[in-house]
């Protein structure tokens, strides 16, 4: 177990590297930066002043050069400076970063508690009117497209019914039920597609799990229906949905950005939209970073829970 740990590690060090490489490398490659200092021909700046600013942004030097300056800020925390907004990227970051975790949080129970337990009883009363309902549930969820599905969910329960409020996440001033309601659309949206995943992956896995033998031999030995199913078969079962449920958090907390854009959440998906409009490279850098570094995090703590939840499972 310690030799996989450290190994993990490495992995993951190694990963993080690629990914800051790939991602200043990305950022170098579009258009000047500056450029969204002159936002009109006859209001332009001079070239002189131009390149006061590339110096002062450190654009004048060699690539390799810019890097490693840039790799050392980043292991002191320092994600540089905003050129658009001349505010750190860090603070930007840091005031748009908790609401992302908590639409992600809330869309990652919608999808995982729902998916996984009507994936168990879809399993259970297989062949049912309920098995293929669940399943056919699960197959429109699938397919739905997001930014459809989004749009046609503001149309009926917004503007059509007046049930929910249209965007944008309420302030803390607000009620609790205030603020829960401007998570129900973003959430079902974002966990909609995941929650068909879990349920088609937990049934298949535990339709697999019931035909084994040692669940056989527990109602053999007369062990309860009710205790086969939650106490044996689950926890054996949930090795798959275990292994989705860490890519579809990371996946919520990194692609967010169309949710986040159609209701106007203030999030670091939408932050991320706005750099990206701006040519802000800094924003963008420090953004694809956090992302990356989420999905490396989050497959390091599932490769954890393997062998928590399956003793059989063991890593030398």
């Amino acid at each position: 177990m310690k030799k996989f740990l450290i190994r993990r590690a490495i992995f993951a060090l190694l990963t993080l590297w690629g990914i800051t490489f790939v991602v200043f490398g990305l950022s170098r490659l579009g258009p000047d930066p500056l450029l969204i200092y002159v936002r009109d021909d006859s209001y332009g700046i001079s070239e002189e002043t131009l390149e006061k600013l590339r110096t002062k942004w450190g654009l004048d030097r060699p690539f390799h050069v810019q890097y490693l300056k840039w790799m050392g800020a980043m292991l002191k925390g320092d994600m540089g400076q905003s050129i658009a907004a001349q505010r750190p990227v860090t603070t930007m970051i840091g005031e748009r970063l908790p609401n992302t975790l908590q639409l992600a949080a809330v869309a990652w129970l919608f999808a995982s508690i729902p998916g996984v337990g009507l994936g168990v009883l879809s399993a259970v009363k297989r062949g049912s009117s309920w098995d293929y309902s669940t399943r056919f549930v699960a197959l429109i969820g699938q397919a739905t497209p997001a930014f459809w599905l989004a749009i046609l969910m503001i149309l009926v329960f917004a503007v059509r019914l007046d049930w929910l409020p249209p965007a944008t996440k309420a302030t803390s001033v607000d009620s609790f039920r205030t603020q829960a309601a401007h998570f129900v659309m973003p959430a079902l949206v974002l966990g909609f597609d995941p929650w068909a995943s879990y349920l088609r992956l937990t049934r298949s896995s535990m339709l697999e799990v019931l035909e084994s033998e040692f669940v056989k031999l527990a109602r053999a030995k007369g062990v309860s229906g009710t205790a086969v199913i939650w106490k044996h078969a689950l926890r054996n079962a949930l090795i798959q949905p275990l292994t989705v449920s860490a890519l579809v958090l990371a996946a919520f907390i990194t692609g967010s950005v169309f949710v986040e854009a159609v209701f106007a959440w203030p999030g670091i998906g939408r932050l991320a939209v706005q750099a990206s409009l701006d040519n802000d490279f800094p924003v963008l850098a420090g953004v694809v970073l956090l992302f990356g570094s989420a999905y490396v995090f989050l497959n390091f703590i599932a490769d954890m829970l393997y062998a928590i939840i399956d003793p059989r499972i063991r890593y030398d």
